[in-house]
């Protein structure tokens, strides 16, 4: 459904699964061979934020000529629904308990109310990536909010030590404090 070229996400076949239930555990929580692109964990985010429908990615917002008048807009379409409207609605209570008192601390922004999810994701003979997905501001009636994935790859800088909320949070918060100030 997208007009550019993005790469696949992936999981395991379930046939993998049927002697090997560490493998299905593992899998479960994002280990193992689950591979996902920030463009479908923003993706994600967007649709628990968007009441469990996921809307269709584009990159240009309008065109505009040499004298600034705009010759073409993009209009939001939907793509598919993920989940029911109460099943993105606790996803969202619970992504906001992960800022306020969970790994996401670190992506707070004093006066909004942030909702995400950290994400440390192991790598074969190399320092994990580390992630965060989220949307914000949520009941914000002045500010639309916006959904976002971070992803560090490697660690960064932070190298073995590397987590979601430590390294990849404080990125979202950067984020969201520049948008909800406009």
């Amino acid at each position: 459904p997208f007009d550019f070229d993005v790469a696949s996400s992936t999981i395991p076949s379930a046939a993998s699964f049927l002697n090997d239930l560490p493998g299905v555990a593992q899998s479960a929580i994002g280990q193992r061979d689950v591979q996902a692109t920030p463009l479908g964990m923003a993706l994600t985010a967007a649709a628990v934020a968007n009441d469990g429908v996921i809307m269709i990615p584009y990159l240009v917002d309008a065109v505009f000529d040499v004298d600034g008048d705009v010759t073409d807009i993009t209009s939001p379409a939907t793509w598919q629904r993920a989940m029911s409207p109460a099943s993105a609605g606790q996803l969202a209570e619970l992504m906001e308990q992960v800022v306020t008192s969970g790994t996401g601390r670190r992506a707070a922004v004093p006066g909004a109310r942030i909702a995400g999810k950290t994400g440390t994701a192991e790598v074969p003979d190399a320092s994990p990536h580390a992630w965060f997905i989220g949307f914000g501001p949520v009941g914000d009636d002045d500010t639309p909010p916006i959904a976002l994935a971070v992803v560090v790859e490697n660690g960064g800088d932070f190298g073995e030590g590397a987590t979601g909320g430590a390294t990849a949070a404080p990125i979202a918060q950067a984020v969201f404090a520049a948008w909800v100030s406009g």
